[in-house]
């Protein structure tokens, strides 16, 4: 049998354009060990819309033919960036879940089976996976429940699970109002780590009140220095992971810890705190500059954190472990909520695009391939 796969793809034209089009391409068969997951549910992570767009302003975005490829404008300091991506169409989506719906050899029990890779390429019809990049699901998994089961999950896990290899017992985190952000709120709570939560509107913060967060701190707030001082006053956390990466925010959660432990100096040291504060930037909401204002005394770093490099330096062990928590966890601590579903077609549609790309609480959008 053989199975066509119609997929997205954005592509980088040499006259400095971004092509956004579905192509078709029919699937070899499925090698040993190898499956083809007919892709039933796939998120649109802020990941995939960085991949997707390549920085072109979603507004730009526009179908010249009415039903053809999606075409955007690339600002001219995105240029020289993008020089390996010209002529190159990269398919989309890090992560989806779906059935099993072709098998080679050593891989034929998994028939049928509900199933979630983060594969790439999961914007598609089907996809042709090898069998070890998969999470087998208990049957009669909705796929959309388990479509977000890898990226938010793992970062999740994998930044508590950082914070205590690093000594930490809190941590402060940023954008914490979002999918990711509330999983991360009853993994803190399930391992006895304190949590600062860090949102930039009231409502967010009655969010996450409502879900039990004790420390809450709204960044748009005039007092947000003072409520940072606070929660960081009672919970002692010296590390703080943001999803945000641009702008002030890291300088000024760095500054309150500062802040802080220079209360409890002996006495004047023109260097500030020698205790070590640790920034871990893993997102990039905000494409402008990192600001930092140098009033942080001289005890700090700041490091960019990814979950890939992070997995691959987990023992098989660990790795197994926290997989096996996921799963376990689907439907209740991991589950995720979605603003919008839209299908295959629907990404190429300027209107959809800048829905998906303004982002925001409870805006989160689901990509039902198949």
């Amino acid at each position: 049998m053989t199975l066509t796969e119609r997929r997205l793809v954005s592509c980088v034209r040499p006259d400095r354009t971004l092509e956004l089009s579905i192509t078709e391409r029919d699937l070899r068969p499925p090698g040993p060990g190898e499956v083809v997951v007919r892709v039933e549910a796939t998120p649109v992570n802020p990941s995939d819309i960085w991949l997707l767009l390549a920085g072109a302003d979603p507004a730009t975005a526009r179908r010249p033919d009415g039903s053809g490829p999606t075409l955007l404008d690339l600002p001219p300091d995105r240029h020289g960036a993008l020089d390996g991506r010209l002529d190159e169409p990269l398919p989309v989506g890090n992560e989806g879940a779906g059935t099993v719906v072709a098998a080679g050899p050593g891989a034929e029990h998994l028939l049928g089976r509900v199933v979630s890779a983060v594969a790439g390429g999961m914007w598609a019809t089907h996809r042709l996976v090898h069998s070890g990049q998969l999470m087998v699901l208990d049957p009669g998994t909705d796929p959309r429940d388990a479509a977000s089961s890898f990226v938010n999950p793992l970062t999740a896990l994998g930044i508590a699970e950082t914070a205590v290899r690093d000594g930490h017992v809190a941590l402060v985190h940023t954008a914490a109002a979002s999918n990711l952000g509330r999983m991360l709120l009853e993994v803190c709570r399930a391992d006895g780590l304190a949590l600062v939560n860090v949102v930039r509107r009231d409502e967010q913060a009655e969010l996450l009140r409502g879900l039990g967060a004790d420390h809450v701190c709204v960044s748009s707030a005039p007092d947000f220095d003072e409520q940072l001082d606070a929660a960081i006053t009672a919970t002692g956390a010296r590390v703080v992971f943001d999803a945000v990466g641009g702008g002030r925010l890291v300088g000024r959660v760095l500054k309150a810890m500062e802040r802080v432990l220079s209360r409890d100096l002996e006495r004047y040291s023109p260097y500030g705190s020698s205790v070590r504060k640790q920034a871990h930037v893993y997102g990039r909401l905000d494409p402008s500059p990192l600001e930092v204002d140098l009033g942080i005394g001289f005890g700090w770093d700041i490091s960019g954190w990814l979950l890939t490099p992070f997995l691959a330096d987990l023992a098989p062990g660990d790795l197994a472990r926290l997989r096996d928590r996921v799963a376990a966890e689907l439907t209740t601590t991991f589950a995720s909520s979605y603003g919008a579903e839209i299908t295959l077609d629907d990404v190429l549609d300027p209107a959809v695009i800048a829905g998906f790309a303004g982002r925001g609480t409870g805006r989160k959008y689901l990509v039902r391939p198949a």
